[in-house]
């Protein structure tokens, strides 16, 4: 009887394989279906919008720093984009390539997702409109953005930083040039924050874990400790 021999497998050439991986694995980076809301963008406001690509998937709009305020109005009011996910921003390594700043849109009925970007060149202001008046939910995440990245929303009733104190005076951790070993030590700042009138934000219980709090002036010390006895009167009164 004879047995029958499989037939031997083969192995494709290295250029085969990358061929097949790309093809039929890994999605193109960009191209595919674009989002309708960037071409009715484009007819609405013309030179306003720079440039749309798509990646991976998502259709991302570039609109000019002016017209930002309008561009996200209309989408709001016409397009019916009604939840605004988030604000951020990227910096990239580049010294020549401008700041982005990101807005993260989804139209819930229309099950419609859009990525709008300004571009704010390094050297020039990095300021652009804020949106709180069209989203309230912009209000922290635009001072958010302010505060990692530096950008200044125009109309932000209090814009202020969110994630880091007011006293904090090393920049804006998320950029490039943040400096990752400090100007100066942690306590050295600590020790600045509290010496702003630190009795009118803080216990005494909160100062007394603070590291920086046998670095703190002898008259804020005093200031402090007569504080703190005054309350444990009022607390066993």
């Amino acid at each position: 009887m004879t047995v029958p021999v499989p037939a031997a497998a083969t192995t494709p050439t290295p250029a085969a394989a990358a061929a097949l991986t790309s093809a039929s694995i890994i999605p193109p980076h960009t191209g595919g279906d674009e989002n309708p809301s960037a071409a009715a963008l484009r007819a609405q406001f013309g030179s306003a919008i720079t440039r749309v690509e798509v990646i991976w998937g998502d259709t991302v709009v570039f609109v000019a720093r002016e017209s930002l305020h309008a561009v996200v109005r209309w989408l709001h009011d016409v397009e019916q984009y009604d939840y605004l996910v988030d604000v951020t921003a990227v910096e990239y390594r580049t010294p020549e390539r401008p700041i982005e700043v990101v807005w993260h849109l989804r139209a819930l009925a229309r099950r419609r997702f859009l990525r709008l970007k300004v571009e704010l060149p390094k050297r020039g202001p990095l300021s652009v409109a804020s949106v709180i008046d069209i989203y309230s939910g912009a209000d922290w995440l635009e001072r958010e953005c302010f505060d990692m990245f530096g950008v200044t929303f125009e109309g932000h009733p209090d814009l202020r930083r969110l994630l880091m104190w007011e006293g904090y005076r090393e920049g804006h951790p998320l950029r490039k040039d943040f400096p990752l070993r400090g100007r100066f030590s942690r306590a050295e700042q600590l020790k600045q924050t509290l010496a702003a009138e630190p009795e009118a934000r803080y216990s005494m219980n909160e100062l007394s874990i603070a590291e920086a709090y046998d670095q703190l002036p002898a008259d804020m010390k005093e200031r402090l400790s007569h504080r703190g006895e005054a309350g444990h009167r009022s607390e066993g009164e």
